[in-house]
């Protein structure tokens, strides 16, 4: 579960369970973004990516890092009042989900290696068959973050304050690690 993944869960949490799908929608439409630009433009993306790997990295690695601080030091009390005193919209929800999901353009390397492993996009596919194969991504994601909020929803009873806060600072701690890990490996590490 990616940063994306936990933060639909605390929206489903601490907003309920639409505020957190509508997240997930959200993250739904950067891949899917993400999908078509990979399948359209596949050997640009390629080339951009190489090119930029190094900033895209970087990006990559900051964002995380904000996020993984964020849940180490954030307070989910103060949380839960501030999200009774004001309601985020919907529509701040998927927005923010989207642009959060956007700031990895990492995913790209992902499609990339999915599409060249099963052979979705090929000269003698059509565009109809490409469009259908998003549809079908699209679709999947959207199932997915239905089941997913649909559970954490009807397991919420058993999370507490204590809890959460818990799950805040292990999953920030993982998430730092985890930067510093790939901060490591690029600079010290990885053959030249």
């Amino acid at each position: 579960m990616g940063p994306v993944g936990i933060l639909c869960i605390r929206r489903t949490l601490s907003k309920g369970r639409w505020h957190g799908f509508v997240s997930g929608l959200g993250a739904v439409l950067s891949d899917v973004a993400y999908a078509a630009v990979s399948s359209l433009f596949m050997g640009l993306v390629v080339n951009f990516v190489e090119t930029y790997i190094q900033l895209i990295e970087l990006f990559g690695a900051i964002v995380l890092a904000v996020f993984g601080i964020y849940l180490l030091t954030n307070n989910p009390v103060k949380n839960l009042k501030k999200n009774r005193d004001v309601k985020n919209t919907y529509f701040q929800d998927f927005v923010t989900a989207f642009l959060f999901t956007l700031s990895n353009a990492l995913i790209v390397l992902l499609y990339i290696g999915l599409f060249a492993h099963f052979s979705f996009v090929l000269p003698v596919h059509s565009w109809w068959e490409i469009t259908k194969g998003l549809i079908g991504i699209a679709l999947g994601a959207v199932l997915w973050w239905f089941v997913i909020t649909y559970l954490v929803s009807g397991l919420r009873r058993w999370f507490n304050i204590r809890r959460i806060h818990l799950m805040n600072r292990i999953v920030g701690a993982v998430i730092l690690l985890l930067v510093i890990a790939q901060i490591c490996y690029y600079y010290f590490f990885k053959p030249a």
